[in-house]
């Protein structure tokens, strides 16, 4: 137990002390699961594009001491003693979050302290908004994300439309992009207060000048939620939303890969500074959340650091390539892609052509060990059987794909859809028909001993198990 001491301050009375006992002796059932799923990372083929693998410092630090400590309030303004540290802490990961975005701190600030991306939106929509002002957000059918104001004919799904009057813009259906000038004379006649940009499931770059031409002819505010995108926005691989929006959210674990949590840039100086850094910090806390994670900003700041390295640089460049040859390769196998392809580190696949729903195609990919989301296209009703799956490549290139192995998931990938359609031909297309005849094909089992063989063959970040 003289590990768990500082300085060594370790005595023998302390031998045998309850708290110091390793999970595996508290607690068998969860070390079990943990080492479960530790194996069940190691053996399948993550292609999910919101997630991502962290290294192992940014998990001992999710398990650091930090999560002990209550903080609320901010840097130097606490409502608990003891902070020193504390502040310290959270004062060196805005640093290092300003820095790693190219940020001058006379000219942005930044709150590190949201739970998630969703927290962020609606802290963020909380401290610049009143209720029911109107916003314009991309619609989740068109790669958009619930918290940028979702809703169906018959029900306010997210908090966001609840609150706020919302009328989403769509992506042109031949093409799959953000018809822009469409988006500008709706948005002249709507005159939304805030115009919101990002999305979950988009695979181009965004125009950020045509949608500042468009805030300002109609008046808006323009916010950027760059959650999928931020690791590319850090390394300069993607369009930099800071130069003309008024606000940038973001989470932290999807190619910024570091722990789950959130972020809000805010503008403090300069020309377009609206005033607003006051209200956004006090939206987030006393306003929508109370102490923040103390462990997880500190492992956010882990990882920011490895943000600015070259190898962070040279993964995010892979990312992307890995993409564009997961993308040649499936077009080249004769699939549609929604935009034809993609500039960023994920593909949206529309299987209506091959009349296969994305959640069939989820649920064979699933028991082969392969995991990426069903995810709606334009032009679809349900999200629970879309037309479409959202592919990745973020998650497996930190665990060193390059190119020509992204090929060969394409290959697993179209041997996935061939076994959807054979079972589909005998069961018809119901899911609950479908399902049970699926697991017990033995051409899944072959596909799940594939992927175990490649997926093998390539290194696992993280700790230990």
């Amino acid at each position: 137990m003289a590990e768990c001491y500082v300085n060594g301050d370790f005595v023998e009375e302390f031998s045998g002390f309850a708290g110091n006992r390793p999970l595996s002796e508290v607690d068998p059932e969860i070390a079990e699961l943990i080492r479960r799923e530790k194996q069940r990372q190691f053996e399948g083929i993550e292609l999910i594009a919101s997630e991502n693998f962290t290294s192992r410092a940014v998990e001992e630090t999710l398990g650091s001491c930090f999560t002990n400590k209550y903080s609320e309030g901010a840097v130097g303004n606490r409502y608990y003693g003891g902070n020193e540290v504390i502040d310290d802490m959270e004062a060196l990961v805005q640093k290092r979050a300003l820095e790693c975005f190219g940020l001058d701190p006379a000219e942005w600030g930044i709150n590190v302290q949201p739970y998630s991306g969703s927290t962020a939106n609606f802290a963020l929509y909380t401290g610049i908004l009143q209720p029911h002002d109107r916003i314009m957000g991309l619609d989740l059918p068109s790669g958009g994300h619930l918290t940028h104001g979702f809703y169906t004919a018959k029900k306010k799904i997210s908090a966001t439309s609840v609150y706020f009057e919302s009328l989403p813009y769509q992506v042109d259906r031949d093409t799959g992009l953000i018809d822009y000038e469409k988006l500008r004379a709706t948005a002249v006649v709507f005159r939304p207060k805030l115009l919101i940009c990002g999305a979950s499931a988009y695979a181009r770059d965004w125009d950020f000048k045509t949608l500042r031409s468009i805030a300002d002819e109609c008046g808006a505010m323009l916010m950027c939620d760059m959650a999928h995108i931020s690791g590319l926005v850090a390394t300069q691989e993607a369009a930099n939303p800071f130069e003309l929006c008024d606000v940038v959210t973001s989470t932290t674990h999807k190619s910024l890969r570091g722990p789950r949590q959130g972020l809000i840039f805010y503008r403090v100086g300069g020309k377009r500074c609206l005033g607003l850094a006051d209200s956004i910090n006090q939206a987030v806390f006393p306003g929508c959340q109370g102490g923040p994670h103390n462990n997880t900003i500190a492992a956010l700041g882990v990882a920011l650091k490895e943000v600015m390295t070259p190898e962070f640089k040279a993964y995010i460049v892979q990312v992307r390539a890995n993409a564009r040859a997961l993308a040649a390769a499936l077009i080249e196998a004769g699939y549609s892609l929604v935009t034809g392809g993609t500039d960023n580190h994920l593909v949206l696949w529309d299987l209506r052509p091959e009349g296969v729903t994305g959640s069939k195609m989820e649920k064979v990919c699933d028991l082969a060990h392969i995991t990426l989301n069903k995810n709606a296209v334009s032009g679809d009703t349900s999200a629970l059987t879309p037309g479409g799956v959202r592919v990745g490549t973020p998650a497996m290139t930190s665990r060193g794909l390059k190119e020509e192995h992204f090929v060969a998931v394409a290959g697993f990938l179209d041997r996935a859809v061939k076994i959807c359609l054979d079972v589909q031909k005998d069961t018809g297309k119901k899911m609950k028909d479908f399902v049970p005849v699926v697991e017990k094909d033995p051409r899944v089992a072959a596909l799940r001993d594939d992927v175990h063989v490649f997926s093998k063959r390539f290194p696992m970040p993280g700790g230990l198990l």
